[in-house]
């Protein structure tokens, strides 16, 4: 039976998963990331950790199953993480900058008055989140750094690209459409690299990696006796979207890992709003599809918060007895703001806090109103979309860890008064960029992808009066 083979890279850990043509998993190997915080608001990662990781995790899954009967890999990753490094050593020259990171928050504030015209080429807000600053940041921060860049010295990659860079022993150094969006430097309009954005960040062009489509062949790896090609690269959450709703309308999906990513699939058309971002979802067989996504930067990272910081829990399940130990929030909301706002707010100043705290609150309602705030966030999101689409999506697909809180979902169900949807794979991330990799070279068609897949749980919405009161609430909480 082919299988195809997902090298997800993502944010706290890195997996490698081989899928069956039924959309099952055989086989899976997952090690964690260290997470390194050198100054608040500031997230770094080892780039050279991330590598042997990744070549960790992908040794142990091909030796788990027959390599013979692997088709292809997909790459998959966390978007917007930056690293430069050296192409003639391979050493990075500095710690990657996680997408989380908020180092820039001052530069974009300096840039204000440049994000209308950003906006309009790359779809994105002016934010620290996106690669740009983060570039920009190491070729002025880092010593020697700008001198090797205008040498023609260092190579520029958000993770998928420094990871191929090695796989393919030195000889590749590209990404896909989807990543490229992400790094407010790519014109999606004219699907290149914007001279304009190189200028005004100062980054010069030798850094930037090729643009391939998201099914390219990108490189072929060498395991044991056999040779298997990577025919996919794809940022995460398009990853997921390629899973939960593919080309289909009428549909949107959230991730809830460490962040939230609301997600819905455009088609051919970009539709560009002020409070969301577009984004190139991917381009496969040469047709090029866009999204309109909303990132919230604060999700799982909330609940391990919770438990790492506060040790209100020792694990997250805990959290859902705990909310439901109560029959309401009892007035008690949290500001979800440990790393700023992101979508529809966008600011990097605001910080997190809870409200309406007396003598009668327990761990229950702070650890309750965490849950809560990620759902609230989640509405934000969906009435942004129900407001500029003329066709909005009415039901949301769901995937990622916190899908197994069943407080969680019954509550965002009823802040939405929408159903969710889950398919039976927990996995999509992974699961999109295999199958993506899979049908690029014939091994699956996307008919059959789409058939391997089922729903097995609907969260039905159970909306009353006191929901949406709570919901207003703390939308006017938020505004203060």
């Amino acid at each position: 039976m082919p299988i195809s083979i997902a090298l997800d890279l993502g944010t706290t850990s890195v997996r490698a998963i081989a899928f069956d043509v039924k959309s099952e998993v055989i086989a899976i190997s997952q090690k964690e990331i260290a997470q390194h915080f050198p100054k608040p608001g500031w997230v770094e990662h080892d780039a050279l950790e991330i590598l042997a990781l990744a070549e960790a995790v992908l040794k142990d899954v091909v030796q788990a199953v027959s390599p013979s009967n692997i088709s292809a890999i997909g790459i998959t990753n966390q978007r917007e993480t930056t690293v430069l490094w050296n192409k003639t050593t391979g050493q990075p020259i500095h710690n990657a900058i996680v997408w989380q990171c908020r180092r820039t928050a001052d530069r974009c504030t300096e840039l204000q008055s440049n994000a209308p015209s950003i906006q309009s080429k790359t779809g994105l807000r002016l934010d620290p989140y996106f690669s740009a600053t983060k570039i920009e940041w190491l070729l002025d921060h880092v010593p020697n750094a700008r001198a090797q860049a205008d040498a023609g010295d260092l190579l520029f990659g958000t993770i998928d690209t420094w990871i191929l860079w090695n796989l393919s022993q030195k000889r590749v150094h590209a990404t896909d459409f989807s990543n490229a969006s992400r790094t407010m430097l790519y014109n999606i309009h004219e699907q290149a690299w914007d001279d304009d954005l190189l200028a005004l960040f100062n980054i010069p062009s030798t850094v930037l990696p090729d643009v391939r489509d998201s099914d390219a062949h990108f490189t072929d790896i060498k395991i044991g006796d056999q040779t298997i090609p990577i025919h996919a690269m794809i940022g995460d959450q398009q990853a997921a979207l390629f899973t939960q709703c593919g080309e289909i309308p009428g549909r949107f999906k959230n991730t809830y890992g460490t962040g939230l990513f609301v997600m819905t699939n455009t088609g051919s058309t970009p539709v560009q709003t002020e409070n969301l971002i577009t984004t190139i979802a991917w381009k496969r067989a040469g047709t090029l599809s866009y999204a309109l996504e909303g990132p919230i930067f604060g999700g799982g990272s909330m609940i391990q918060w919770v438990r790492d910081n506060l040790g209100l829990i020792s694990n997250a399940q805990e959290s859902e007895a705990l909310a439901n130990s109560l029959e309401d929030n009892e007035g008690v909301f949290f500001i979800p703001a440990l790393s700023g706002l992101g979508a529809p707010h966008w600011t990097s100043t605001k910080t997190g806090e809870f409200k309406g705290l007396t003598l009668k609150t327990t761990k229950s309602h702070l650890v309750r109103a965490v849950l809560e705030s990620i759902a609230y966030q989640t509405r934000e999101v969906s009435d942004e979309l129900q407001t500029v689409l003329s066709d909005p999506p009415t039901e949301l697909y769901i995937d990622g860890g916190a899908t197994n809180n069943t407080f969680l979902m019954q509550f965002q169900a009823d802040v939405l008064n929408m159903p969710l949807n889950q398919h039976q794979t927990q996995e999509s991330t992974a699961l999109g960029a295999a199958a993506i990799a899979a049908i690029a070279v014939g091994e699956w068609t996307e008919d059959q992808f789409r058939s391997s897949l089922s729903v097995i749980k609907t969260v039905t919405p159970q909306p009353d009066v006191a929901t949406e009161k709570q919901y207003q609430s703390w939308k006017r909480l938020l505004a203060l």
